[in-house]
């Protein structure tokens, strides 16, 4: 997918079994289109929605072209939190906290998700519906089903999609949405809305494009399936005192709890959460000069929405600005590595037998993780940040 995955792409990516055996793709597309709607109707679809559904549909080139041009995150936690939280979206998102507050609240109340988390993903998906995508939903959806690359994904969703004409929910000459078929304010596959879609506004349908009501509670219902901890936080900003610091215990999956980083001097810039033995990571996007973060249990569920690190740590950031935190105190962090450099670190890890994936010049989790051990070793403050001097002395 895109590098910026979005949440329905994501729990769509947890494939049951039926899922998992790829169907069949590919070959003449208006057979294909016979065995979809086959299908469909064994499936309890009425052969009049089916045909509907998908008479006109036709390949998309544009589809299948964004599908292979996706590039790779490679902006730094700075550059990208700077431009994704930026005045005008903190502005807007407090004007919808604030127009919504009834909504979000029933939200809270039903599926313990806080506000500021469902606007940030709302803001970040769409700019809070303002950009949902020009792409015929149908289309796309039969388009990557056609294709042999990922039809274990997208079938299903076709067939989800023509479930929703059936409930009036998608027409199938005018919904449009992403490229890769997610549809509405909060963007979320079709397979997805009919599983956890909320009418949130009582009119009898879940229209996901056009009311801010059943988009903010879908979300907040989906986040909850994802595993939302309710009543807990999600990130924190802290400062770290200088001197003989135990940087190697950073990272995620550390083991440290809130109180082991407090004992050892951490420090919170916006109030203490009040769950001393809650399970804490201390991140540092862009090193140790560089801004600093508690994790907690909750930041998974932005793991789970996007695996880039610098993207997911962005959005979290995003909902504590949102409930009332500050902005984050910059400080001064080093150069890090272009995309040449950052390919070469890679290598060289990988050739002292670090397990760092794809060698593509992004700094992802298994590459950080990589640096910290390397950092140990050579003496150096382990907080995962490459630079040219690492880079010099493996």
């Amino acid at each position: 997918m895109t590098s910026k995955l979005s949440l329905a792409i994501l729990l769509a990516g947890l494939a049951t079994p039926a899922m998992a055996q790829a169907p069949a793709c590919g070959g003449n597309f208006a057979q294909f289109l016979e065995g979809v709607k086959a299908e469909a109707m064994a499936r309890g679809v009425s052969g009049e929605v089916a045909t509907r559904a998908l008479r006109n549909a036709s390949i998309d080139r544009k589809v299948l072209s964004r599908d292979r041009a996706q590039g790779v995150f490679r902006q730094t936690f700075l550059q990208f939190s700077k431009r994704s939280v930026s005045s005008n979206r903190m502005q807007v998102g407090a004007r919808k906290m604030k127009q919504y507050a009834s909504t979000f609240a029933r939200a809270e109340a039903q599926y313990g998700v806080p506000a500021a988390v469902i606007t940030a993903f709302w803001g970040l998906e769409t700019d809070f519906g303002a950009v949902q995508g020009d792409f015929n939903t149908m289309n796309a959806l039969a388009t990557l089903a056609h294709d042999c690359r990922r039809p274990e994904l997208f079938r299903p969703q076709l067939l989800a999609a023509i479930e929703m004409v059936g409930h009036g929910d998608l027409d199938p000459n005018t919904t449009t949405g992403a490229w890769a078929g997610e549809i509405g304010q909060v963007q979320m596959l079709p397979r997805d809305i009919i599983e956890y879609g909320v009418d949130g506004d009582g009119d009898g349908h879940v229209n996901l494009k056009k009311s801010s009501e059943d988009a903010i509670m879908t979300a907040a219902k989906f986040i909850k399936a994802l595993g939302w901890r309710a009543g807990e936080p999600w990130l924190a900003e802290v400062s770290v005192p200088s001197g003989n610091f135990p940087y190697e215990k950073s990272g995620l999956d550390g083991g440290m709890t809130l109180n082991d980083w407090t004992a050892l001097g951490v420090k919170f810039r916006n109030g203490v959460p009040t769950s001393k033995n809650l399970p804490a990571d201390l991140l540092f996007p862009q090193g140790r000069n560089g801004p600093a973060f508690l994790a907690f249990p909750n930041f998974s569920i932005y793991l789970e929405w996007n695996q880039s690190f610098i993207y997911t740590t962005s959005a979290a950031y995003f909902a504590t600005r949102l409930a009332g935190a500050k902005p984050y105190d910059a400080g001064n962090p080093g150069n890090g590595l272009d995309d040449a450099a950052m390919k070469q670190l890679q290598q060289k890890l990988a050739a002292r037998g670090h397990d760092v994936g794809k060698i593509d010049g992004i700094l992802g989790g298994g590459t950080r993780s990589a640096v910290r051990a390397e950092q140990l070793r050579l003496g150096l403050p382990a907080d995962g940040w490459p630079d040219q001097a690492l880079l010099g002395k493996l």
